[in-house]
């Protein structure tokens, strides 16, 4: 019987990168508990190009707020969410590109306030499942965010 393969084993707190939004490296918290992932927006506007609807929203990649990036990204769904308090809110979804070390693959992000978290991105289990063990003991095993920035 073949064996699955081994899984990467991950902290509960990573430097990531959203290649698709064209964004500096981000500190995400890896949350199991969640079940999708959530990015820190505001300033959302949608429109239409083609038929398809897009949205507009501005970020800040850090914690502090001098840093303004505006992205753009076509929208993918928009439904219920439910957050760790228990509050639903009715949110949009897109798809970005997700870099953590040297894995690079396609994952659903909600976009949200998230001005008083602190972190600005959250990778639930849906983006994470069968493909990291996440370790709640360790933090920034893929090393520190300059090893993103020396990547391109």
């Amino acid at each position: 019987m073949a064996s699955a393969p081994e899984k990467k084993v991950l902290g509960w707190r990573e430097w990531a990168s959203l290649t698709s939004l064209n964004l500096p490296p981000i500190k995400a918290k890896l949350d199991t508990g969640a079940r999708t992932s959530a990015l820190h927006a505001f300033e959302l506007h949608t429109f239409f190009d083609g038929g398809q609807r897009w949205v507009q929203f501005c970020i800040h990649p850090r914690q502090d707020t001098r840093l303004v990036r505006v992205c753009v990204a076509p929208v993918i769904d928009r439904r219920q969410v439910c957050d760790s308090g228990g509050h639903r809110s009715l949110r949009y979804f897109i798809e970005s590109s997700l870099t953590l070390g040297h894995d690079t693959f396609p994952i659903e992000l909600s976009l949200t306030g998230r001005e008083t978290m602190r972190f600005r991105l959250l990778l639930g289990r849906t983006a994470l499942q069968h493909r990291y063990l996440i370790d709640s003991a360790l933090s920034f095993c893929l090393g520190k965010k300059t090893v993103f920035l020396c990547q391109g």
